[in-house]
């Protein structure tokens, strides 16, 4: 694919952060209700409206496109460009008062993400990836999108969202991974990746991930440096085996990776 005119749909990605941001912010630490959906995941009225409002403006901006949000299913199923919304990653996060879910939009192209935003807006953060180029990251804090290069399994800072994933892994090989890694820190959802992103994890093994869950994340993390793939190392698809692993560098990724397709 020529990627020259895809500054015209980093604009169209930057306006639906920012309208979802103003849509989810004013609902953080307001008692929303909670609604259970069929998988049993909880959903409030911040996530449904913050999609709502990012499909009017795709039907307005690209019509052409498809959609494809967590809360309301799929339009367009046939287009070649297909927008993946999590209105709210972490919706558990949100609903306990913690600033560690995100609004998570990307573009893929032909089943393949070419663009990504990671969006946290109470902290003010923004990260934002394009197939090919450096990741940008935006935060009142300072720092830059740039994952830590030369760290080895076992100085590695490693993280997954919560214990309850990985009781759905393929294999518990995750297991050695972790015994391995220097410490394991559980919680972060998406925001984990805007860390590792930017130096402060190095390593992520998680399960259980629909595509709107990790298909942002892949052009942020690839254009910090880091390399995101399936637990065997293969490329991250559509109809993938829903594993996702995570890695500051390639040399740890190789580490990760040499460990979780071992014969068991």
């Amino acid at each position: 694919m020529n990627l020259s005119g895809i500054d015209q749909f980093v604009d169209v990605a930057t306006m639906l952060a920012d309208t979802a941001q103003s849509v989810v912010r004013p609902w953080f630490r307001r008692g929303v209700n909670v609604d259970s959906k069929q998988d049993a995941s909880p959903v409030t009225v911040a996530d449904r409206s913050a999609e709502r409002v990012m499909r009017a403006i795709l039907a307005e901006r690209l019509p052409g496109h498809g959609v494809f949000g967590e809360e309301f299913g799929q339009d367009n199923a046939g287009a070649d460009y297909q927008w993946l919304l999590d209105p709210v990653d972490g919706t558990r996060a949100f609903v306990t008062g913690r600033p560690l879910f995100g609004i998570l939009i990307a573009l893929f192209y032909k089943g393949e993400p070419i663009l990504g935003v990671l969006d946290q807006p109470v902290l003010q953060e923004r990260w934002l990836g394009v197939k090919g180029r450096q990741t940008l990251f935006t935060s009142p804090l300072g720092g830059t999108a740039l994952t830590r290069q030369g760290v080895a399994l076992e100085d590695a800072e490693m993280s997954c969202t919560s214990p309850e994933m990985l009781e759905l892994a393929p294999h518990d090989r995750w297991r050695q991974v972790k015994q391995n890694a220097r410490r394991m820190t559980w919680g972060g959802d998406c925001y984990a990746y805007g860390l590792l992103a930017i130096g402060q994890i190095d390593l992520i093994a998680e399960c259980d991930m629909n595509p709107w869950d990790w298909g942002a994340l892949v052009p942020i993390v690839h254009g910090a440096g880091g390399v995101m793939s399936a637990w065997d190392g293969s490329p991250l698809r559509l109809d993938g085996d829903r594993t996702v692993l995570a890695a500051g560098s390639a040399s740890l990724h190789s580490q990760a990776v040499g460990i979780l397709r071992a014969e068991q």
